[in-house]
């Protein structure tokens, strides 16, 4: 059960979330992930906080300690191996040649071209390893009049339209709660180099992988990307209802709110039926009706919710068969049974700090049988590393196998 990508070796040479949550991704699948750091300091995200987590496990605050760890950086980097080298260094670039010469993927999220001033450019890298897949993330794009720009994932959300959907209205353009531009990236990254690899067993050979913040965050505008593009409509931001759907998003009730969704005209139906509302009343008939007159519909619905406390209000819109839901905090998240049902907590030993629990992936495996299915999804996780911890076993492994670069 060590995953699908067993024995795919992936070298990372990426720093901070974008390129390491991709690097992650494939790392929680079975790859071997070796994570390549600056000595000294390693990850920039090491250094990304409060909070802190100390050996003892109590909080760190601001203050300087080599053995405390970042959670950011925890939430990025299991499954990894770590090993520190400076790429300006001779010897430590003979390392990471080896590794390279072993390699199935190298991942990078340095600026367009830095690779290349380092010495490993992709006519290095082809002529070092043909069958190489390289990932190579960047904020804007590798090329074109703004292809050199630094990437940051809010700077991104903003050039790339997202903050102006987000947020309670027009003239307040909000970020989402979540580096998203960066999240995004990596996944689509990831996605990428997997289906590289496949190519690789029809062809022989790796080539070279491209995506950036900006890419990633255009690739999710899904319906909002149409709108303008086909019907010349430039969206907005609705603060929590949808711009296509009416009743759908938060609406307040008794002591506090729920969220509901009618997506068809029979669930809109049912929710007349349930609480009493004409269903074909002017103006409300039909969803575009709504959409046009969401005020109206805000009101109508937030009327009959006042006098139904939360709890009781999903319960009815379950038994009527109201898709529906709270707004739960992200301790509630990971105390939900449900959450704990998928296995998206897991628990590792880390060197320093012990036991640990963790964010887990996001897939499970199944393989069909005559008696049914049995889950194959990965079990065992290590935990994220700590800097350089790593660094004598991988060298010992490269001269151990310096007869046979095979990965």
């Amino acid at each position: 059960m060590t995953g699908p990508l067993d024995g795919v070796l992936v070298v990372d040479l990426t720093r901070a979330l974008a390129g390491p949550h991709a690097a992650m991704m494939l790392a929680d699948l079975g790859a071997r992930v070796i994570k390549v750091e600056n000595p000294g300091s390693g990850d920039d995200t090491r250094g990304w906080g409060p909070p802190f987590v100390e050996p003892d496990g109590r909080g760190g605050g601001a203050g300087g300690n080599a053995a405390r760890e970042s959670t950011y950086f925890l939430s990025a980097n299991k499954n990894k191996e770590s090993i520190t080298l400076d790429l300006k260094d001779d010897a430590d670039k003979a390392v990471l040649t080896e590794l390279l010469r072993r390699a199935d993927v190298l991942m990078e999220n340095f600026r367009p071209g830095t690779l290349a001033r380092l010495g490993f450019g992709t006519d290095v890298l082809a002529e070092l390893n043909p069958r190489l897949v390289t990932l190579a993330i960047s904020g804007f794009g590798h090329d074109g009049p703004e292809g050199g720009r630094a990437g940051y994932d809010q700077i991104a959300q903003g050039e790339g339209g997202l903050m102006s959907l987000t947020g309670p209205g027009p003239e307040d353009p909000q970020r989402v709660g979540v580096p998203i531009g960066d999240l995004l990236a990596g996944m689509y990254g990831a996605y990428g180099v997997l289906a590289a690899l496949m190519e690789r067993e029809r062809t022989g050979r790796g080539q070279v992988v491209r995506t950036s913040l900006l890419a990633a965050i255009v690739g999710v505008h899904a319906f909002q990307g149409t709108a303008w593009t086909v019907a010349g409509k430039v969206g907005s931001a609705q603060g929590n209802h949808h711009p296509s759907i009416a009743p759908y998003g938060l609406f307040r009730c008794q002591g506090g709110s729920v969220q509901l969704s009618c997506g068809s005209e029979g669930l809109w139906r049912k929710l007349c039926a349930e609480f009493g509302f004409d269903p074909d009343a002017p103006g409300l008939a039909t969803n575009g009706e709504r959409v046009g007159n969401r005020q109206q519909v805000i009101e109508l619905l937030e009327g009959a919710f006042a006098s139904i406390g939360p709890e009781d209000l999903l319960a009815r819109l379950a038994a009527a068969g109201i898709p529906a839901g709270k707004v739960r905090t992200i301790d509630e998240v990971y105390g939900w049974d449900q959450t704990l049902s998928q296995g998206l907590l897991v628990d590792v030993d880390h060197e320093t700090l012990g036991r640990l629990q963790l964010p887990g992936p996001p897939l499970r495996f199944f393989a069909p049988g005559p008696d049914g299915e049995t889950e194959t999804t990965r079990r065992d996780h290590a935990a994220p590393p700590v800097l350089g911890a790593d660094g004598d076993a991988i060298r010992a492994w490269l001269a151990a196998t310096q007869e046979d670069p095979a990965p």
